[in-house]
């Protein structure tokens, strides 16, 4: 007996043993083929609201990571299930409420049992439909809305939540960031606006929301303090600050103040809090906080151009020289390496400095002084330039400038050598609604536009007295609206040039004081200032008036990676008027590599009817689009 129990016990142990690595086999089998990626494709029944569908689709995983993360069938079921909550959340927030959203993968529920030993007898490779069906229901619409707390009317108002609107979450949770902003606006600082609460009327259809705000006490502003400064005195930023104690709390002040500091480009991040208590006094304190920039730095800059060349440049600068955020730049760049339109190496070495906040806010000073040679086609020059130009804040996108320069040069031009003298008063009024720290970040909205006009006196062969004026524009349309495409997307930009001498005629200027066109700036396809009159041996001469004009589509295609297309035409000649020379055109196409610093430029334009001796294509290479 004693025997056939210790046979029994090892029978049940080996049976046991036979069990359990048999189910560590069938989990080897089916953990192995649950390995194996499961391909499907995704469809989803559309709702009529094309907001709605958008925003399904961006919130469902399964659409959102088809391509990306493979799984087998049992992880692809769950990644269904996980769908439901996420779309029926998308459907309430559009104001569906009795919204309801079901899943089939393979024509099957996701909730039946054998759905998974389904999807192990697919084929290795064929991929399933999985199908997501949405059922909106009927839409809610805002029943009672109500603001509990003692707010004043006008503010009341602000919240802009009218009853039988629909009943979108997004609009409610707006409607309480505008209160608590208008709150604020009024002085009251440490208002509290809490998340609405919603009631749901299932029977009509309709949301009741409920505000609970604490407006707390109005304040002003208190002490203002500074944190973080080292190099930059404290000083110059004080009276800078367009804010001060015992005025009203605004954050939109106090926002634009910030924005206004940053702007100094001495400091990497400006930030600004308003403090936790309001004092006894009813003012509350406000702390800038400052993260200055290395105050030396080294850029290298490069671009190239077939008519041009190779043009290198290194510039020095000091951020903050003094103390009160003036600027040093030192440079030296070195151009005409291998273009067609030069005749051998040139160089300018320059040096500027910029006092912010000369005499007054908004007013700027600066100094330039250049020494440069040019080997061109048109002419070559010697010259030194110094210049002193005070700048000043007009309106919100207008500045002016008014500055005094002088210039000694020499110009050789068909074998004749001249110097010149010039004294020149310029005038220039500037207007940029782009509303872009830096001119190399790309633009996709906005005008720039300028307008010069430059009285100059020209002591030489020829003394004369005349005057430049030149207006340009640009605009930039975003197209993508039109297309239903993300901001930015599409860009149509328009570029146009006018210029006119008054007062000499073409060989009573300088050379170099004439108008050319040609090249990246005006028309490109055409050789650098080769559009215009040209001397017997087809060298320019340059002219009296100018006129320009470009169109030119910039289209963002994938990741970083965007195109152009361009069609530029103009004309200049020697009759002081514009919009009567021979018209050249240029067509041509670009990629672009965006970057935080600004777009990689490539173009390549052909003329269309080319002037003699002209190039028959040309290439550009630079940073930051053509204009």
């Amino acid at each position: 007996m004693r025997h056939s129990r210790s046979r029994l016990r090892n029978s049940l142990h080996l049976g046991g043993l036979a069990l359990l690595v048999a189910g560590l086999c069938r989990i080897a089998i089916v953990s192995a083929r649950a390995a194996d990626p499961q391909p499907y494709k995704v469809e989803i029944t559309a709702t009529g609201n094309g907001a709605l569908d958008t925003a399904l689709k961006e919130a469902s995983q399964l659409e959102a990571l088809r391509g990306k993360v493979p799984v087998g069938p049992f992880a692809l079921i769950l990644r269904a299930d996980g769908d439901v909550g996420r779309l029926e959340t998308v459907l309430r927030s559009f104001g569906y409420y009795n919204g309801k959203v079901t899943i089939a993968v393979d024509g099957m529920p996701t909730g039946d049992t054998s759905l998974v030993d389904r999807l192990h007898a697919v084929p290795s490779g064929v991929s399933v439909v999985a199908k997501i069906d949405i059922t909106p229901g009927p839409l809610f619409h805002l029943g009672q809305v109500t603001i509990k707390g003692e707010v004043p009317a006008a503010i009341r108002a602000k919240l802009d939540l009218k009853p039988g609107a629909p009943a979108v979450a997004a609009d409610v949770l707006a409607a309480g960031a505008r209160l608590l902003t208008a709150l604020q606006e009024a002085g009251y600082a440490l208002a509290k606006v809490k998340p609405p609460v919603a009631r749901l009327n299932a029977k009509d259809h309709l949301l009741d929301v409920t505000f609970k705000v604490k407006p707390g006490q109005r304040a002003e502003i208190g002490p203002i303090r500074f944190e973080g400064l080292k190099d930059v005195n404290e000083s110059f930023i004080r009276q800078r600050l367009p804010l001060h104690a015992g005025e009203r709390y605004q954050p939109s002040k106090i926002e634009a103040a910030r924005r206004d500091l940053a702007q100094l480009r001495v400091f990497s991040s400006v930030g600004v809090a308003a403090g936790q208590e309001i004092a006894a006094d009813g003012r509350i304190p406000i702390i800038f906080t400052f993260h200055e920039r290395p105050r030396h730095i080294v850029a290298f800059t490069g671009a190239y151009s077939t008519d041009l060349g190779g043009t290198i440049k290194t510039t020095w600068s000091d951020r903050n020289l003094f103390g009160n955020a003036e600027r040093l730049n030192l440079s030296i760049a070195g151009s005409g390496l291998g273009g067609t339109a030069t005749t051998g190496l040139g160089y300018n070495f320059a040096a500027q400095f910029l006092k912010p906040d000369f005499l007054e806010r908004d007013q700027s000073l600066e100094f330039d002084l250049n020494a440069l040679k040019q080997d061109l086609d048109a002419y070559r020059q010697k010259a030194i330039t110094a210049s002193g130009f005070l700048h000043r804040n007009l309106a919100r996108f207008w500045t002016g400038s008014l500055g005094l320069s002088g210039m000694r040069e020499q110009i050789g031009q068909e074998g004749v050598t001249r110097d010149y003298t010039l004294l020149a008063l310029p005038l220039v009024a500037k207007y940029d609604s782009t509303e872009l720290a830096d001119p190399l970040q790309d633009p996709t909205h906005g005008i720039r536009a300028s307008f010069l006009a430059t009285p100059t006196e020209s002591f030489g062969l020829h003394n004369s007295a005349f005057a430049i004026l030149q207006a340009s524009a640009a605009t930039y349309l975003d197209a993508s609206r039109i297309l239903s495409e993300r901001p930015g997307l599409s860009v149509v930009a328009l570029r146009g040039l006018v210029g006119d001498v008054i007062g000499a005629t073409q060989f009573q200027l300088p050379p170099d004081q004439r108008f050319y066109a040609g090249g990246s700036a005006t028309v490109r396809g055409f050789k650098y200032q080769s559009i215009g009159p040209l001397f017997p041996d087809n060298k320019p001469i340059g002219g009296t008036a100018i006129d320009t004009a470009t169109v030119e589509l910039r289209q963002r295609l994938f990741g970083n990676f965007g195109g152009a297309a361009f069609v530029d035409a103009g004309q200049v000649n020697a009759d002081n008027e514009p919009f009567l020379g021979k018209v050249r055109v240029g067509v041509g196409v670009g990629v672009r590599y965006y970057t935080q610093i600004g777009p990689i430029r490539l173009d390549v334009a052909v003329p269309v009817n080319r002037p003699p001796g002209g190039d028959s294509f040309e290439v550009y290479i630079g940073l930051g689009q053509a204009f």
